[in-house]
């Protein structure tokens, strides 16, 4: 095991670093940092003691990033962040060797997680963070714009006035040839959403604007997500009920892969119920839809369409499919917005603890931590008994705890207490003792001191051993 002198601090040193608002007024605390082989760390020429490390995969918003101040924060692009204790990406697919033994959290820039391993990370312990509503006005207006692109033939007419014009007989034939690309208005219309979240209620409501009437279906409707929807949009029980007798069909549901999941869930059960004249609107993910299914559905009939914001191998030369190529968050105001929310969602996680729009655990906020305590957080594994053991540790060091929250989501656990500091020690107060057994308890995960220097208190329990 080896130790490096830069991570080797006394807690004064600390604490002159550590904001006025951060730190105690009569006392100091004294805390482990470093303990482990450095090739669990990586290159330490990348390390700078006394900040967050934010290792970043794609390109991400200079926006977002700027919520990262450069006193407590070193944003940095993969290949040069190898101790990272965040993880920022956009469309990268993580691998676990790209996931420093020191990595606290990982935040994508998007809605949607497939491209990380959502199931491992909660294994090893890691919260998962996304952005859900920050691309939700950029969807819905390529959603709006698929309404008319599937009502009218704009991108046949398009590309046959190019043909005309290299043919020299554009001005010749425009009148004429108008009949081919003729189409029906979408106000009176009726629009089916089927999903109910951010995308899709402010679709609803948009296309309720412009004179259309309205059904929906979404068996997990949130109470914020309902009272956003248009008072007389028509409820359903099921997708069949709600897409029967729609003109056009919005989807805007995640893709969850396996056994009960979403893959393939618009296919012939729920295209049988669409009228012979149907729009189906597919900006939500590929694989939703049957393309098979759908493929019958448009041969058999030729005023139906399907509009969809990724590639499909079976309908991309369809004559009655428009495919975009994944353009629903492309636009400079999402990426500022995604990456600015997943930014202070990992900075609210590593200076106070707290847990939201979180994937994989659970959602967890307490109060300030009051002055003279320490705030200590654990994850471990979602099994009886783990808090009364974490609990007695800490009465075990004589340390008493002054508030506490505890909550679970699955498999996992998550628990935020802030430990007493005051006068009553006779010393500096030590928590290495209390953090080392704690982390090593059966079923315990990982466990970090929040106490004001950035970057350090972090302790994970890998497989029986203890790293710092």
């Amino acid at each position: 095991m080896m130790r490096h002198s830069a991570l080797q601090r006394t807690a004064a040193s600390l604490w002159k670093k550590a904001s006025t608002q951060r730190s105690f007024a009569a006392a100091a605390i004294d805390v482990e940092h470093g303990r482990g082989q450095w090739k669990t760390y990586g290159n330490v020429e990348n390390y700078k003691p006394g900040k967050f490390q934010i290792k970043t995969f794609n390109k991400i918003s200079p926006v977002g990033l700027a919520q990262f101040n450069e006193e407590d924060y070193q944003v940095a692009a993969a290949e040069e962040a190898s101790n990272a204790h965040a993880i920022l990406l956009r469309s990268h697919k993580l691998q676990e060797d790209e996931i420093p033994h020191t990595t606290r959290a990982i935040a994508r820039c998007g809605a949607g997680t497939n491209n990380i391993n959502v199931a491992r990370m909660t294994e090893l312990g890691i919260p998962v963070f996304n952005t859900p509503g920050a691309n939700a006005n950029a969807v819905m207006e390529l959603v709006i714009c698929g309404l008319f692109l599937g009502s009218r033939r704009v991108i046949d007419g398009i590309n046959h006035m190019k043909s005309l014009g290299e043919q020299g007989l554009a001005r010749e034939r425009v009148e004429k040839d108008k009949a081919l690309f003729g189409g029906r208005e979408i106000k009176g219309k009726t629009l089916a959403v089927v999903g109910l979240g951010h995308i899709g209620s402010i679709t609803a409501q948009t296309a309720h604007n412009l004179g259309m009437n309205l059904k929906g279906y979404d068996p997990g409707l949130s109470v914020q997500s309902a009272l956003k929807l248009p008072q007389k949009m028509q409820l359903e029980d099921s997708i069949a009920a709600a897409v029967a007798g729609a003109d056009y069909i919005s989807i805007n549901i995640p893709y969850i892969k396996g056994e009960g999941g979403t893959h393939g869930i618009i296919g012939s059960q729920v295209i049988e119920h669409f009228k012979d004249d149907a729009v189906l609107l597919n900006f939500a993910r590929g694989e939703l839809v049957d393309s098979q299914a759908m493929e019958t559905f448009l041969n058999a009939n030729d005023n139906a369409r399907y509009i969809s914001d990724f590639p499909d191998d079976v309908l991309w030369n369809h004559k009655n499919t428009v495919l975009l190529p994944h353009l629903g968050a492309s636009t400079e105001e999402a990426e500022d917005a995604a990456a600015s929310m997943a930014a202070e969602t990992i900075r609210d996680f590593l200076e106070t603890g707290t847990i939201r729009n979180s994937v994989n655990f659970p959602a967890t906020s307490m109060t300030d931590r009051p002055g003279g305590t320490v705030r200590f957080t654990v994850v471990n594994k979602n099994v009886p008994g783990c808090l009364a053991k974490i609990t007695d540790a800490f009465a075990h060091e004589n340390l008493n705890i002054v508030q506490q929250i505890n909550q679970s989501r699955g498999d996992i656990a998550y628990n935020v207490l802030d430990i007493d500091t005051d006068s009553s020690h006779d010393d500096v107060p030590s928590f290495k003792a209390v953090q080392e057994r704690i982390t090593m308890l059966d079923g315990v995960l990982s466990s970090r001191i929040i106490y004001g220097l950035p970057g350090t208190g972090y302790a994970r329990n890998l497989e029986g051993e203890y790293f710092v």
